[in-house]
């Protein structure tokens, strides 16, 4: 209900100007002028695509066979081996870029956790991956619910302790001396006696028990010297007390230091664990982590080590700017890792390294870690993963003898993907047609993907390389190199449309900063500032710190020069230029407009809302977070902040929650947005027919409140939806027909529902040609019409949606239908192979499983079953699916 459709702003067609970039760089020194735009340099320099990175990623062939494999070991395997699974299950969703998935991975493992280090670590993880959730804290404990932060826990409980058995007493050698000695013993330190109990001091540790009854001097020796050990006179009287008691009272961290490194030097485990809980307890800062580590590691006390740890992972990243917490984990040898994070030293480096990678990819930091990765890989896909990842760092810090070395190993294990980084190292020395000749390998050996294309393209020229191009777009549309390249190519033969064309394919289903910032710099080059201004405002938007033209300008620097050469719209000017974009389902012109107007319009707060809704429709969850956030920090009165503070709440899963803020502001005073979060929330959270009357109720109340035609539109839209579900069609039709009057232009989708139930196809398909040609290329409304029109026209509608949105699956899902209809089997499971080679999507898996399930491919079947099952283990049909091959293996 909150989506609407997404159509590319228009280009202007104009002369074109050549441009150099490097004329921004004389902005800081005040030498920019319109005169820039005529520079002679070449438009090359303008727009240059650099090549694509070779990317730090897990990306088997396969990942299908990969993900199949995870599930079918999860389902047999120990239980200390879960998190192992669930870890690198996260790393194949990465390497899709499936985000959510990844994020589900890590709470897996985070559940499955078998010890307190992997909870630390893979807690630590999930705090660090949605820190831009932590906000919504606070929010939570004003509804009185405690927000799932992954806080400090109690190391001493959380590791049991190991009982030690008493050593035994009696010692076959020393039977006959041991009569003529005194059940007591006393230790000289500097002077001072301390008198122990013989056999209970002997009971700490098998050397004290050889000491003091075996066949020693000392074990006939009434007063024993032990100046020499390091330990002071009160330390060895708390020993003693605790050789009879097994406890510790509260003692100062110097004496526990001072007994702990006692009790290591004399294996008195029990001692040692005890001292070790105690000093961990008192671990409250970083330095005092710092301090404690390295005695930890010296002395072998995990229980203290797991106490460090935890301080430095709930810091991340802010830790790693620490050079002293940097050396801990940089200097760790095999040993010192088992005792800081037992058997999950290869999770802990893969959580650093990711985190090292982020900040700096090419610091001393990043590739120390990733040393002590790929030492704590134990199996095959963890050597694959880590070398791959290090050869990549190395590759970039233009390590190339090492990078080399890295790569063949992670391909000698079975890594495809590394064949990319070889490819590099070999054209960086001068023999393009090696790397040329080592793709044309793996594209003859395994089944072709996209990247492989991709790659083999940096090595050719002229119809080569626009073959591969093509062929790489074909096999994988997400990847934004060919779209980048073709674009530029374009614009340098001064195809101006067709380059507008070929950046817009992409813009159209992926709001990439990159391909953004090309737009940007062939409507500089076209004189168009307008629209370079509405890129580069879409820019800052989605990243206020971006920097353009590999990282040498901000982007705020370009939007203020441009800004200097396009007309200045009043307030009244830019909120006409935002209807008109809202109504004509031009989000990106909308999102440049809202830019605009938060320099000076006061409702700040109703601004950064409007922002947000925008993203949301633009796939966009981040950056539509912060805006919520920024509209909560600059709402104009209590009831509005209670708004959105509601719809944080709402899109962060918390739908209760929010509807509780929503009731709240209502109560301070009736507003059209909170009544519409009430009924939203209501309306998506109760699916019980009963409701339908009182969420028709709110949205009636908040068509009653003060609003503007934006908002009113979309209440009225969500209206005739609800009036559609209780069957109540004319009231529908009347309330999409209100939305239209004031320009909401999804409300045609609604009103083609409306005659579509009727059985009015013909008028359904009417309706949705009205929203295609007010909104313009918009995949949805393709889609959506296909449904309206006959077989014929309907594979061409979602022809259509693939060009224009290649991820949405429901045209590739009709088209193997008909496919598997006409008894073409073999097409028909190619068309959803086309699709799942890129788009790791439950639908698509679950149909071919049933397809393979028809033609009696039993283990094809079972393992899309279980890779769908990884994508989304609670699909009720799948699971049924699953049950029923899965009886049928042999």
């Amino acid at each position: 209900m909150r989506n609407l459709f997404f159509s590319d702003s228009s280009c202007k067609e104009t002369k074109l100007h050549t441009f150099n970039p490097q004329s921004w760089l004389q902005v800081e020194r005040g030498k920019f002028s319109k005169s820039s735009f005529h520079s002679p340099s070449s438009i090359e320099s303008l727009v240059k695509v650099t090549e694509p990175l070779v990317l730090p990623l897990f990306k088997p062939v396969d990942y299908v066979e990969v993900l199949a494999q995870i599930h079918e070991e999860l389902e047999s395997c120990l239980a200390h081996e879960r998190s192992n699974l669930y870890l690198l299950q996260f790393q194949v969703f990465k390497g899709l870029g499936e985000v959510k998935l990844l994020q589900r991975s890590l709470g897996c493992a985070f559940e499955k956790a078998s010890t307190v280090h992997e909870k630390l670590i893979f807690g630590a993880w999930l705090k660090y991956e949605k820190r831009g959730e932590e906000p919504i804290s606070d929010l939570l404990a004003s509804c009185r619910k405690c927000f799932q932060e992954f806080g400090l826990l109690d190391i001493a409980s959380e590791i049991p302790v190991e009982i030690v058995e008493t050593v035994d007493t009696v010692d076959t050698c020393n039977s006959h001396a041991s009569s003529h000695v005194s059940d007591s013993v006393c230790f000289q330190i500097k002077g001072e006696k301390i008198t122990c109990d013989r056999q209970k001091i002997a009971a700490l540790s098998t050397p004290f028990q050889t000491m003091l009854n075996g066949c020693f001097a000392e074990s006939y020796l009434e007063v024993i010297d032990m100046s020499e050990n390091g330990i002071s006179p009160l330390g060895m009287r708390l020993i003693s007390e605790f050789s009879c008691s097994y406890n510790l009272s509260n003692l100062s961290p110097d004496v526990l230091l001072e007994i702990l490194v006692f009790a290591n030097k004399f294996c008195c485990e029990r001692l040692k664990d005890a001292c070790g809980r105690k000093l961990a307890s008192l671990v409250s800062s970083r330095q005092d982590a710092i301090d404690l580590m390295e005695l930890a590691l010296e002395e072998s006390s995990a229980v203290l080590a797991a106490s460090c740890l935890q301080v430095f992972l709930h810091e991340l990243p802010d830790c790693l700017n620490d050079e002293e917490v940097v050396k801990i984990f940089s200097n760790a040898n095999e040993h010192q890792r088992s005792i800081m994070a037992g058997h999950a030293s290869f999770s802990l480096y893969c959580l650093l390294s990711e985190v090292a990678m982020k900040a700096d990819p090419r610091s001393e930091v990043t590739a120390c870690f990733l040393e002590k990765l790929v030492e704590s890989a134990m199996d095959n896909r963890q050597k694959q993963l880590a070398f791959h990842q290090l050869g990549c760092v190395r590759l970039l810090r233009k390590e190339y003898h090492e990078s080399e070395c890295l790569f063949n190993a992670a391909y000698a294990a079975g890594h495809v993907y590394s064949i990319a980084g070889l490819a590099r190292l070999a054209a960086i020395r001068g023999n393009k047609l090696l790397s040329y000749e080592m793709l044309s390998s793996v594209i003859s050996f395994y089944n072709p993907l996209g990247w492989m294309y991709q790659e083999r393209s940096l090595y050719s020229d002229g119809d080569i390389k626009w073959e591969d191009l093509t062929k790489a777009t074909e096999l994988d549309p997400t990847l934004l190199y060919p779209y980048m390249f073709r674009a530029a190519y374009l614009m340098r033969k001064q195809s101006m449309e067709a380059a507008l064309m070929e950046i817009n394919r992409i813009l159209g289903f992926n709001l990439a900063l990159e391909c953004l910032e090309l737009r940007f710099c062939f409507y500089l080059a076209l004189e168009d500032y307008r629209e370079a201004l509405c890129d580069v405002q879409t820019i800052l938007t989605l990243s206020p710190e971006y920097r353009m033209f590999e990282g040498r300008v901000a982007a705020s620097q370009l939007r203020t020069l441009v800004w200097e050469h396009v007309e200045h719209w009043t307030t009244a000017d830019c909120w006409l230029q935002l209807y008109d974009r809202w109504s004509s389902v031009d989000d990106i012109g909308s999102l440049s407009v809202i830019y605009q107007m938060l320099e000076s319009d006061s409702s700040k707060g109703v601004l950064y809302f409007r922002q947000s809704l925008l993203l949301l429709r633009l796939n966009c969850p981040e950056a539509a977070m912060r805006s919520l956030q920024l509209a909560r920090q600059h709402a104009a009165s209590e009831h509005e902040r209670l708004v959105y503070e509601g719809w944080i709440l709402y899109d962060t899963g918390h739908s209760e929650e929010g509807l509780h803020k929503a009731e709240e502001s209502i109560s301070i005073q009736r507003s059209f947005e909170a009544f519409f979060l009430k009924a939203y929330a209501l309306a998506d959270s109760n699916l019980d027919p009963s409701s339908f009357a009182t969420v028709i109720s709110l949205l009636e109340d908040a068509l009653k409140c003060p609003s503007d035609r934006l908002r009113k539109g979309q209440a009225l839209n969500n209206l005739g939806s609800v009036y559609v579900d209780c069957g109540k069609l004319d009231l529908a039709a009347e309330c999409y027909m209100s939305a239209l009057n004031i320009r909401h232009t999804r409300a045609h989708q609604g009103l083609a529902r409306v005659h579509f139930l009727k059985t009015d196809r013909n008028a359904a398909y009417e309706e949705m040609t009205k929203l295609i040609e007010k909104a313009r290329n918009n995949a949805s409304a393709y889609e959506k019409r296909s449904e309206y029109c006959d077989r014929e026209l309907t594979m061409a509608d979602l022809q259509m949606v693939t060009k224009l949105d290649p991820l949405r699956v429901y045209p590739y899902r009709y088209r193997a239908a008909v496919l598997m209809d006409g008894h073409k089997e073999k097409e028909a499971i190619e068309e959803l192979t086309r699709a799942i080679a890129f788009k790791a999507d439950v639908h698509l898996l679950h149909l071919r499983a049933a397809f393979y399930e028809h033609i009696g491919d039993v283990p094809s079947a079972l393992r899309d079953c279980r890779a769908a099952l990884s994508v989304d283990p609670n699909h009720q049909e799948m699971l049924e699916l699953h049950n029923r091959v899965n009886s049928q293996e042999p």
